[in-house]
Parts: C-alpha cells; structure tokens; sequence
C-alpha cells in the first residue's frame, strides 16, 4: 500500500488510496479514537429492521398492524401487556439474545485493537457483546434491549430475565402471551418494559449506566488536546444529540482533531469543521473488512 507522510493535515481522497486505506492510516496516526455508531453499522453488517428478518420474525403484527419497519413496531403501543411482551419476546431474542456476531464489528474491533480508543453507540442490540469487544470501552447510551425498566421510572434499577423472554416466545398465541408471564416492577407494581430511551419520559439510568458514562466521559477529558479522531459510523438524524452534534463540537474545540463519517447518505456538515473532516461514503462492511484483510 502507498502511504502519505501524513493525510492528518490533508485530509482528502487521493486517487491511490481506497477509503479503506485512508481509514487505516488515520487510525494509525490518531492518539486517541472515539468511535461513534449506529444503526446504520448493525444495518451494515446484516441486523436489518427491514425486509426478511423483520417479515419472517413478526408476519401476524405486520398483518394486524401494517408495521413497515421493526423500530416502528417496537415503539408502538400495543392494546394491552400481553401483546406488548409477544412482541418485545421476539424482538428482543432477534436483536439481543440470539443475534449472531457481526463481521463488521469482528473487523473493527481488529483495527482498533492497539489503539487507545473508546466507543459511544446508540444501538441496544448485543452486538458488542457478541463480538467480545471490552465492555469497559463501550458507553451503551440509549440502554439495552436485554435489559427491563419499570415503566413508571420509580427506581433506577434494571433487570434481566432470559428465561422468562424465552419462555413468552414459547407459549404466546394469537399475538398475546400468558397473562402470567407479564413482568411488573418489585418496587411499585407497574408493568416492567424494556430498557430503552423514549423522548417523554427518557430512560432509567441505573449504576452500570453510570459507570459506563464515567468512564466515557473520562476519556474525552484526558484525550481532548490530543490527535484525536472522532470516527462517527452509520449515524443519521433520529438522535444527534447524542454522537454526531458533540463529535461536530469536540473537533472544532481540537484543531489538531478530525472528524471522519461513514455513511452512504451524505449528512450536513457545519462550515467550521469542513476542513478537518472526511466522509467515506462506500459501504461500511466492505471497507471494515478491506481493511482488516491488509
């Protein structure tokens, strides 16, 4: 591979350099990584909320609901608990227990392995665990569908129960589980939901967020001055204020920072942090693997 002494201060598409290469080397150069991602990388690697996966998994809420994607359908409100668990059983078994690895986070997780790095996603499936990345580096911001919450938010306290999901997959019939299977809160008696951030009400927080959040947040503190690249992978719109408008703020406080986004949609990009940024825009798998099989 032909290199540049540098692309940091540079930072364009030259003809000889694919974006997988581009990539490579400003990871290389970087003192620090803060690694950005979305939906937009399980979607790369194949967790798709749309097509096959989602016609195959929810064919009777399709047909009663006339869902078009499996976000919508997972923030919808259902006629009663039963039929929100049917759902959310298999959902979560889709998108957390049972989802399989992804290659794309295998060959990230590969590129990043000697680098000082830490991750920040606003997906809830279990792809970072499937991957066995280390968890310490990984802020879980929008919660975890393996996790459960109280819906009245009266305790910030999350639970897990694998079996019990398994089991409401199992025995659910006509798009309703047993109304003994429904989980409710131990503290206050409401009906427990899954752990995930709505705009109303926000999201229990409970000490392992927290902890996630501290380390996070010392990371960016210690690293700040520093090379830093801000890589922001399948982001879009639904949620910027969580990765995508603080990536634009921290590299335009860092001159020696770059913000690099990997999307196949072109997003704005404020005028001040033009110059210090790099949009690769072929597909995310592609360009991950290209650059792990180097």
């Amino acid at each position: 591979m032909q290199k540049l002494n540098s692309i940091w201060q540079t930072p364009t598409q030259d003809s000889f350099l694919s974006q997988a290469d581009i990539l490579t080397q400003l990871i290389d150069e970087a003192e620090a990584v803060v690694v950005g991602i979305g939906a937009g990388m399980s979607a790369a690697t194949g967790f798709t909320y749309v097509g096959k996966r989602f016609t195959d998994t929810f064919p009777d809420f399709i047909e009663k609901y006339r869902f078009f994607d499996m976000l919508q359908a997972s923030l919808f409100e259902f006629e009663d608990w039963q039929e929100y668990w049917a759902f959310q059983s298999r959902f979560c078994l889709l998108n957390y227990f049972d989802q399989p690895v992804g290659q794309a986070y295998v060959d990230l997780k590969q590129m990043l392995a000697d680098k000082n790095y830490h991750v920040i996603t606003t997906n809830a499936d279990n792809a970072f665990y499937a991957a066995e990345y280390d968890m310490d580096k990984v802020f879980r911001i929008q919660g975890e569908y393996g996790l459960w919450q109280c819906t009245e938010h009266c305790h910030q306290q999350t639970y897990q129960n694998e079996a019990l999901i398994r089991e409401m997959a199992e025995k659910q019939s006509d798009m309703k589980v047993p109304a003994d299977l429904v989980p409710y809160c131990p503290e206050c008696g409401a009906p427990l939901e899954v752990n995930k951030r709505t705009e109303e009400k926000g999201m229990v927080e409970d000490g392992h967020f927290h902890e996630q959040k501290e380390r996070y947040e010392q990371f960016l503190e210690e690293n700040k001055d520093k090379k830093v690249l801000y890589l922001e992978i399948g982001v879009g719109h639904t949620t910027p204020q969580f990765i995508k408008h603080p990536f634009w703020k921290m590299t335009e406080e860092n001159e020696k920072a770059l913000f690099v986004t990997m999307n196949q949609k072109q997003y704005f990009i404020p005028h001040a942090i033009r110059p210090q940024t790099i949009q690769l825009d072929n597909d995310i798998a592609e360009i991950f693997q290209e650059a792990a099989n180097k």
